[in-house]
């Protein structure tokens, strides 16, 4: 398995709780410092609550990278997405996780709990934090991204 970045954040709404933990576990085994938003059960909540904390620990730098899970992934990677210099991507398998990091420098993984069964968004993180950016022909064109 290769090295993964060794600080992460991570949040989840009600739907997505179960799945985070799973993550967050998998994380921790293979010495990932893992900053936790929440939320911390599967009580109804609001995405925007936990998702605006992470945007802004990543947008900041506090963070290089981030997940995020809500039951379909729109409405936290809608969120995350109004945070300048995030670039959130919700992926629903390995070959859209490593594209999104190595064409579009996704900063945020967004994952669709209702849709992926857990093993299968493990090996999508696994493959979102073992991608790089490319650079190149790509960086002008995530560099037009943000407004103002």
């Amino acid at each position: 398995m290769k090295e993964f970045v060794k600080n992460i954040g991570i949040a989840s709404d009600h739907a997505g709780f179960e799945m985070k933990e799973a993550i967050k576990k998998f994380l921790e085994e293979h010495n990932v410092k893992v900053k936790d938003f929440g939320t911390n059960s599967s009580q109804s909540m609001d995405y925007p609550d936990v998702a605006h904390p992470l945007a802004t620990a990543v947008q900041d730098g506090t963070l290089p990278l981030g997940i995020a899970i809500c039951g379909s992934g729109n409405g936290i990677s809608m969120t995350l997405n109004k945070h300048k210099g995030v670039r959130a991507a919700l992926c629903w398998n390995t070959e859209l996780a490593q594209l999104a990091r190595n064409h579009n420098d996704a900063n945020i993984l967004s994952l669709p709990a209702r849709f992926i069964e857990t093993s299968t968004a493990i090996r999508i993180v696994e493959t979102f934090l073992s991608s790089a950016f490319e650079g190149g022909r790509h960086l002008n064109r995530v560099n037009k991204i943000d407004c103002v």
